[in-house]
């Protein structure tokens, strides 16, 4: 499986969200120069985000967007299912009629092992996890004490 920019670069874009949750509502072209995405694109991506409750739109002189759910309510799953769509690598696997040899194909089961395992990461890593591992890479030497 192979994500493209729509994953990549949404994924990027809400990350750069989260680490500014608090901050009120953030200027696309904001993200998009931080980012370095080109703005007319995030335009795009946000778009199926604010459609799928992850991100809201605010319209006005200190408009802009900002996350709907704290970051650690917002799953990766859903941020992909709804930029990319299906995680499957092969149609098969979520559309079995669509080959006659679905149920004796061993290959199948095992692209839907990979669905799930990929599935199973992207379920346990919210928003929050990105904004904490990149806090990590951008303070390498500092020890961090957790209470």
């Amino acid at each position: 499986m192979k994500l493209s920019t729509k994953g990549r670069y949404g994924t990027r874009a809400l990350l750069d969200l989260a680490l500014h949750q608090g901050e009120g509502p953030v200027l696309l072209k904001d993200i998009a120069q931080r980012q370095q995405i080109s703005a007319w694109y995030l335009e795009h991506l946000i778009a199926p985000l604010i459609a799928g409750g992850i991100v809201r739109s605010t319209r006005g002189a200190k408009g802009g967007v900002s996350l709907a759910k704290p970051p650690e309510e917002v799953r990766l799953s859903v941020v992909i299912q709804l930029l990319e769509g299906s995680i499957a690598p092969v149609e098969c696997v979520n559309n079995p009629g669509i080959c006659t040899r679905s149920e004796l194909c061993v290959t199948r089961d095992i692209w839907g092992e990979l669905k799930k395992a990929v599935n199973g990461v992207l379920e346990s890593t919210t928003l929050q996890d990105l904004v904490e591992r990149q806090k990590r890479k951008e303070r390498p030497n500092e020890v961090m004490y957790y209470i």
